[in-house]
């Protein structure tokens, strides 16, 4: 039976003893392709929602309940979580004892990178337990106000390919050498280009392939379409636009939507919370500390 691992070592910020017993969120600093936090949660939390990245969490305390692929799924404490992109699922506590878990956000192209341009794995089990890359995850929070080293997180995608890799059923099909550099340019022109508007036409002059062609590859490379990578790398940008306590309202302009409807709109489908919402649990602070204005 997993145990509870409130106790063990994930201690970053020194925060955890200081804890109140309210819902927050804790965000790691911004790392390239990788996006880490903790979070405490009472009751349902995250409406319907799907990232472009592969999520990875494991349960510290209480139950995480969520449906997902058709199914309502429970991850127990010490149990993992994988998301696949592109997935819907919801999340929350499962029961009145409060949420406690990791869960780390990693590009595809990371992945793919590590894989050599294998297919990237897909596991059909939402919930799995797996001792041995628990410890390797833990040691990607072990403080989780300070940056990761780069050799750490290079050393720490092979292994999670390795661990994708133990419980995937893996498709046949690898992509080309061709398709995968045109995939690779594509992405690149993407992040460099945000929050810019970015046409078919501007892609297909990059990569050289026409746009369905590319748009085929690109998932098959990334588990998501350009249109949505784009998108979801304004919000990341929006994210991190409002931990420096900017407006909402200039933050919708400045990363690149047409109002802040449409951003509203948009980012709760990415992350199930509204932007509102997403804010004051990640301005929150522990006893002791000063509260955001």
């Amino acid at each position: 039976m997993p145990t509870d691992l409130s106790n063990e070592a994930f201690q970053g910020l020194g925060r955890l003893c200081a804890h109140d017993g309210g819902d927050r969120i804790v965000q790691a600093p911004d790392l390239n392709g990788i996006e880490r936090m903790e979070a405490w949660f009472h009751g349902p939390v995250f409406d319907p929602h799907r990232h472009d990245t592969y999520a990875i969490g494991v349960t510290l305390s209480g139950v995480q309940s969520f449906h997902y692929r058709g199914a309502e799924r429970h991850s127990l404490p010490g149990q993992l979580m994988v998301l696949h992109p592109d997935e819907v699922h919801d999340g929350g506590a499962g029961t009145d004892t409060e949420l406690r878990y990791h869960m780390l956000y990693l590009e595809p192209s990371l992945l793919a990178d590590a894989m050599g341009g294998a297919p990237l794995p897909f596991v059909p089990e939402a919930v799995v337990d797996d001792a041995a890359f628990r410890t390797t995850l833990a040691g990607a929070f072990d403080e989780l106000d300070r940056g990761l080293d780069p050799l750490f997180v290079d050393d720490f995608v092979a292994e999670l390919a390795g661990f994708l890799l133990r419980h995937a059923n893996r498709p046949d099909k690898v992509l080309g050498k061709t398709a995968w550099s045109a995939a690779n340019r594509a992405r690149d022109y993407l992040r460099e280009n945000a929050l810019e508007l970015v046409r078919s036409d501007a892609l297909e002059a990059v990569t050289g392939l026409d746009r369905y062609a590319l748009s085929r590859h690109f998932r098959a490379a990334f588990s998501t379409s350009p249109h949505r990578f784009l998108l979801m790398r304004r919000l990341e940008q929006a994210k991190r636009m409002m931990r420096a306590d900017m407006p909402l309202a200039e933050i919708a302009a400045a990363a690149g939507f047409s109002d802040q409807s449409h951003f509203n709109r948009q980012f709760k489908k990415a992350f199930g919370l509204t932007p509102g919402r997403w804010s004051s649990l990640i301005r929150r602070k522990a006893p002791g500390q000063a509260q955001a204005a």
